[in-house]
């Protein structure tokens, strides 16, 4: 049998890992996030395929905005089958900490947002650039580029975040972001 001192000391260092891990995620969540989490959160696209544009707070009163989101999803829909798919919050919170890191408050300007499996299959099969299992058909990743800001700079703002996926496209002239395992490349 264990003595209550064993048990209390093994109950402690529980609860001191659990509260380190808690530390930590949050410090990176913070990172992303921003300072104060409960700092009201905007953002603003412009789909280059439809015309569409949407400026919205997406994050208030410590909460993601429900109709702000999906006015978001709608506007980053696959413009090819006008399938919508709710895009992942965290990829929301990685652009706006990008466009506060490069100091704009211009839209970011949507290439491609989600993408249907049949269209990500059809993109797979004109380019060996389109991943067979991308991002986009989870919602979790955009092509982009910010009026103003070269692509290098976006790229680099985005990179520090160790946020997920960046990759740089300068010949296509959009840098892709999503919140996958952190990694890069480059691409035409």
């Amino acid at each position: 049998m264990k003595s209550p001192s064993s048990n209390s000391r093994r109950r402690f260092l529980a609860v001191g890992a659990t509260t380190l891990a808690a530390g930590l995620s949050s410090v990176a969540t913070s990172a992303i996030a921003g300072p104060a989490r409960t700092t009201p959160r905007s953002i603003a696209f412009d789909n280059l395929h439809t015309g569409e544009s949407v400026r919205t707070v997406y994050w208030a009163d410590g909460q993601y905005v429900p109709e702000s989101l999906a006015e978001i999803d709608r506007l980053l829909r696959d413009f090819r089958t006008n399938e919508t798919k709710a895009i992942a919050p965290k990829l929301l919170d990685v652009l706006h900490t990008i466009a506060e890191r490069l100091g704009t408050n211009r839209p970011i300007q949507l290439i491609s947002g989600y993408r249907s499996p049949a269209t990500n299959a059809v993109l797979h099969a004109r380019s060996s650039g389109v991943a067979k299992h991308s991002l986009h058909m989870d919602g979790m990743a955009a092509d982009i580029r910010i009026p103003g800001h070269d692509l290098a700079q976006l790229r680099d703002a985005a990179l520090s975040l160790q946020a997920g996926g960046v990759g740089f496209y300068p010949r296509s002239d959009f840098v892709h972001v999503d919140v996958g395992r952190i990694r890069h490349w480059s691409g035409v």
